[in-house]
């Protein structure tokens, strides 16, 4: 009986893992399940990073609910990053 709980606890925690984090097989980087209401404007957050020294050659909002950019970094270094829309962090950043 004891075992059981154990499996079944470890089957829940996984399921919520990927749930939370995305499927690892679907290659999408999910950021927030908040609703968009949420989220940082996105003329706003594209402005703050701009005054941190990003240059964006594109920016978009990804399936995973992420703010994505694509662009060079304040070192001119290119870079691709994932934000959380909720509060700007760093979820997944590329760089070249």
């Amino acid at each position: 009986m004891k075992s059981q709980l154990i499996k079944l606890s470890a089957i829940a925690a996984s399921a919520l893992f990927v749930t939370a984090c995305g499927a690892p097989e679907s290659g999408t980087t999910q950021c927030t399940m908040e609703p968009k209401e949420n989220w940082l404007a996105q003329d706003q957050f594209q402005q703050s990073l701009k005054e941190q020294g990003y240059e964006i050659n594109e920016f978009k909002v990804t399936d995973g609910n992420c703010y994505e950019i694509y662009g060079f970094d304040k070192n001119k270094q290119k870079v691709e990053i994932y934000f959380n829309p909720v509060d700007g962090s760093i979820v997944k950043q590329e760089t070249e």
